[in-house]
C-alpha cells in the first residue's frame, strides 16, 4: 500500500500532461482551422483537417507546419497562392509559436498586426502584395523578433521606429518597396544582415548601418554618408531669436551705433559657433566601430585554423578570413541550412551554401566526394568552386547566378506588364535540365540517385536563360534521416510506398518539373517533411486531362504559345509519362530525353487537346508501349 501511495502522485500528474498535452493539440486545431478559414485559394491545405493533430512529436502531419514536442513551432506556407486574411488573432493563441513565413503568395493590402505575436523570432513576408504606410508602432513590444522579412512588396512611408527600435534583430530585408525618408538608427548590436535596395530612402546613412556594404543601399539616390562616396552637405545653422533682434535693431540705428552694434553681434556670434562646434564633436566623438560586415556564419572564429579547399583551376584563390571579411546577403533559408552572397573584395561573387547535416560523413571521405564534383564540367551542372569541412557543419562555395532560379521565375512576383517565362524560353531549359541529368546519370552509372534533389529552385538561369542544375550529387553526403525528410527524391511515389527508391526516381523529380513549368502551379507536396503528400502536380493534370479541361492545365502567363500548342502537348505528354506511378512502367532517362529532344519551338498540328491526349490512358494500369505515345494527330 506504501508502494502504492508513493506512485500515485506520479500517476495522477502523468494523466494531467496528458491531458493538457491533448487539450493543447485541440487548441491548436481549433486555431489553425480558424486561420485556415479566412485564406483563400487554401487548396494546398487540404490536410489540414480536424481528423488529425497538426503535430506527432517533432513530425508533422499537415503541410506547412513546424514541430516540435508536439507543438506547433512554425508555419512555412510559401509559395502556394494564398491570398485573402492573415487571421492575427487566431495565430495569437498559439502561444509557441515562434516562426512564420507567408513569401511567395498572393496577399495584399496592409500589412498584419504582428505585434500581436509578441513572442515572435522570425517574420518572412517577402514577394506578396502587401501595401501602404507601416504604422511607426507596428511592431512595438516584439522583444524576441530576430529576423523581419518584407522585401518586394509595395510598402510606402518611413521605415516605422518600432522596427528600428527591436533590441535582437539580426537580419533585415526591405528591398523593392517604396519606403521614403531617412534611414532610422537601429537600436540592435546584433543586425548583421541588411538590405534597403530600391526604395526612395534619402538623407545621410545612420552610424549603425555605416559599416556594411555599399550595395545595400543600391537604387536609393538621396542617401549619402560613409560607406557611400557621397558626402553629406554640411548642416545650416539657424540664427537664435536673440540675434535676430540685435540685427533688426542694429538696421534702425544710427551709423556709428550701427558699427558698435555689428561689432558687437559679430563677436558674440563667433563665440556661439564656437561653442557649438565644440558641442557638435563632442556628441560625434563616438567610439568608430570596428564590426566587419557580417560573415556567413559567426560561429567561424579568427583563429580557427579553417582552410577553404578549393577543386577548381580556374578560380582566384582566397582565405576562410577573406571569406568572413566579404559582404554577405542572406539568400534564403531551406531545408539543408541558409544560402549567402558573398562579394570578395578582390574577386567575383559568390555563394557560399551552409549544411549541418553532413556530420555522418568522415572528414576524408568528405574531401574525396567534393573532390570528385570538382571535376564534374558540363553547360548544365553550376560547378563547385571550393568547400569548407568541419565536423559540426560544411561550406560549399560557387559562383553566383545573378538571373536567380527557375522557381523564382515561375513563381515570384513580376512587376507590372513584366511577362512571365515564353514557350520557347521554357522549352530550352527543360532541354537543358535533361542534358544535364543525363551527364549525371552517366558519371554515376552505379548511383541510385544521381541527382536526388531536382526541383525548380534548384535550377539556375543564366543570364542567356540558359539552366544549371545546382545541389546534384549530395545524397551520399547528407544524412539519411534528413535526406528523407527534405530531399525532392523521397517524395516519389516508390518511396512513400515501398520506402525504396529506384533509378528512375530522379525520372519522376524531371516530369514533375516538367509539368510544374507547364502549369505553372508549384508542387504542393514538395512543402511537407517525410514523404510526399497523397496528392501531386501529376495527380492532378492528369485528372484536368481526363475530365477533358486541357486547355486549363497551361500556365496563362506563358507567352508566345500560339505556334507550340503541339509541341506543348507533346510535352506535357512526355511529363506524365515520366511521372507515371509504377517505377516499373516509367520512362527509362534515356527515353526521355530523346522525346525532348525531338521537340521543336513551333508545331501547331494539333488542334484538338482532348482527343491527342486521351490517345491511351496515361496513368493506366498496363504498361505505355510506344503506340500509346504517339506523335501523329493521323493515328
Amino acid at each position: 500500500m506504501a508502494s502504492n501511495k508513493t506512485h500515485w502522485p506520479f500517476a495522477a500528474l502523468l494523466v494531467m500532461l496528458m491531458c493538457v498535452a491533448a487539450s493543447s493539440s485541440a487548441s491548436e486545431t481549433e486555431s489553425l482551422l480558424k486561420f485556415k478559414n479566412n485564406l483563400s485559394n487554401s487548396t494546398a491545405l487540404n490536410n489540414w483537417d480536424a481528423s488529425t493533430l497538426p503535430c506527432t512529436g517533432d513530425n508533422p502531419n499537415w503541410v506547412g507546419v513546424l514541430c516540435s514536442n508536439g507543438s506547433l513551432r512554425g508555419l512555412q506556407l510559401e509559395n502556394i497562392s494564398l491570398a485573402g486574411q492573415i487571421d492575427m488573432d487566431s495565430l495569437a493563441e498559439l502561444p509557441n509559436l515562434r516562426t512564420i513565413s507567408f513569401m511567395n503568395n498572393s496577399f495584399e493590402g496592409a500589412i498584419p498586426e504582428i505585434n500581436k505575436l509578441g513572442a515572435l523570432k522570425s517574420l518572412y513576408l517577402s514577394y506578396n502584395r502587401f501595401g501602404g504606410d507601416i504604422p511607426d508602432d507596428a511592431f512595438k513590444g516584439m522583444k524576441a523578433l530576430k529576423k523581419v522579412y518584407l522585401a518586394k512588396n509595395e510598402f510606402t512611408g518611413k521605415i516605422p521606429k518600432s522596427l528600428a527600435g527591436l533590441p535582437k534583430i539580426s537580419e533585415l530585408s526591405l528591398e523593392g518597396n517604396q519606403f521614403e525618408g531617412r534611414i532610422p538608427n537601429f537600436r540592435s548590436k546584433d543586425l548583421q544582415v541588411v538590405n534597403l535596395e530600391g526604395n526612395d530612402l534619402e538623407g545621410p546613412i545612420p552610424d549603425s548601418l555605416s559599416n556594411m556594404s555599399e550595395s545595400i543601399f543600391d537604387g536609393n539616390k538621396g542617401l549619402c554618408g560613409k560607406p557611400l562616396p557621397v558626402l553629406c552637405p554640411p548642416s545650416k545653422k539657424k540664427l537664435s531669436v536673440l540675434a535676430i533682434v540685435l540685427i533688426v535693431i542694429g538696421v534702425g540705428v544710427v551709423a556709428l551705433v550701427a558699427i558698435g552694434v555689428a561689432l558687437f553681434i559679430s563677436r558674440g556670434r563667433r563665440n556661439k559657433t564656437s561653442k557649438f562646434g565644440r558641442q557638435s564633436l563632442a556628441a560625434k566623438g563616438h567610439k568608430k566601430g570596428t564590426a566587419e560586415v557580417p560573415s556567413p556564419d559567426h560561429h567561424y572564429k579568427k583563429n580557427e585554423n579553417g582552410k577553404v579547399y578549393f577543386v577548381r583551376n580556374d578560380r582566384e584563390r582566397f582565405e576562410l578570413q577573406d571569406l568572413l571579411r566579404a559582404s554577405a546577403e542572406i539568400l534564403g533559408s531551406g531545408s539543408f541550412g541558409s544560402s549567402y552572397k558573398a562579394v570578395l573584395f578582390s574577386g567575383p561573387a559568390m555563394v557560399v551554401k551552409r549544411y549541418r547535416h553532413m556530420s555522418n560523413v568522415g572528414k576524408e571521405e568528405f574531401h574525396e566526394h567534393m573532390r570528385r564534383l570538382g571535376k564534374f564540367s558540363h553547360p548544365n551542372l553550376l560547378p563547385l568552386v571550393a568547400f569548407y569541412y568541419r565536423k559540426e557543419e560544411k561550406l560549399l562555395i560557387s559562383d553566383f547566378i545573378e538571373n536567380g532560379s527557375l522557381a523564382s521565375h515561375l513563381h515570384g512576383k513580376r512587376g507590372p506588364g513584366q511577362p512571365g517565362l515564353d514557350w520557347p524560353t521554357r522549352l530550352r531549359i527543360i532541354k537543358g535540365v535533361a542534358k544535364g541529368l543525363a551527364y549525371l546519370y552517366r558519371i554515376f552509372p552505379n548511383q541510385t540517385l544521381p541527382h536526388g534533389h531536382l526541383k525548380s529552385s534548384n535550377v539556375l538561369l543564366d543570364h542567356t536563360f540558359e539552366p544549371l542544375l545546382t545541389d546534384y550529387a549530395l545524397v551520399p553526403v547528407i544524412n539519411k534521416d534528413h535526406a528523407q525528410q527534405f530531399m525532392v527524391a523521397y517524395k516519389s511515389p516508390e518511396f512513400t510506398q515501398y520506402d525504396r527508391t529506384t533509378k528512375k526516381t530522379d525520372v519522376w523529380s524531371l516530369g514533375i518539373l516538367i509539368l510544374e513549368m507547364l502549369t505553372g502551379k508549384f508542387p504542393a507536396n514538395y512543402l511537407k517533411q517525410g514523404k510526399g503528400a497523397n496528392s501531386d502536380l501529376a495527380a492532378w493534370v492528369n485528372s484536368v486531362v481526363r475530365e477533358e479541361w486541357t486547355g486549363e492545365v497551361f500556365d496563362k502567363d506563358m507567352g508566345g504559345t500560339k505556334n507550340g500548342a503541339g509541341e506543348m502537348l507533346k510535352l506535357l505528354k512526355i511529363g506524365m509519362c515520366c511521372c507515371e506511378w509504377n517505377s516499373d512502367r516509367r520512362w527509362d532517362l534515356s527515353e526521355a530525353v530523346e522525346k525532348i529532344e525531338e521537340l521543336n519551338e513551333k508545331d501547331s498540328d494539333i488542334e484538338d487537346y482532348s482527343s491527342y491526349l486521351s490517345e491511351g490512358d496515361m496513368y493506366s494500369s498496363r504498361p505505355i508501349s510506344e503506340d500509346d505515345f504517339s506523335f501523329s494527330v493521323n493515328k
